[in-house]
Order: structure tokens, then C-alpha cells, then sequence
């Protein structure tokens, strides 16, 4: 699955990166590589999260994705 990626350089230093489709996964490294690498590892662990939460729900829970087209 492909996610996207605000990546930004910081003014003090190194860069910030934040998925779109997931808030929570946030992260920052020194150069864009290491942005990207941290940003993958924090969208695992939110998937991680979600998917532990939704277990904890019961039968009646599932997780579904739906497309939205922009006209």
C-alpha cells in the first residue's frame, strides 16, 4: 500500500516527515532518507495500533478502505 508524505526541511535542521493518510504517523531524521525510513517505521506501528484496537472489538469489527474520486 502507498501512502503519502509531507516532507519538510526544518529550519534548525534535518527534516520532518507526516503521513497524510495516517496523522499519528509523524516522524523526523537527519537527512531525507532517514525522514522517510522513521516515517515508514511510525505508519507500521500506527497499522500496528489499528489493527490491535480493531482485534479488541470483537467479530462485529472489521477494517474496510474506500476510494474517493475528486471531480
Amino acid at each position: 500500500m502507498k501512502y503519502t508524505i509531507i516532507l519538510e526541511k526544518e529550519e534548525e535542521g534535518g527534516y520532518s516527515a507526516q503521513c497524510l493518510e495516517l496523522p499519528g504517523a509523524i516522524s523526523q531524521g537527519e537527512t531525507k532518507e532517514e525522514a522517510l525510513r522513521n516515517v515508514k517505521e511510525a505508519i507500521e506501528l500506527v497499522l500496528e495500533v489499528i489493527h490491535e484496537e480493531t482485534n479488541a472489538l470483537g467479530k462485529g469489527a472489521e477494517i474496510s478502505a474506500v476510494e474517493i474520486s475528486l471531480s
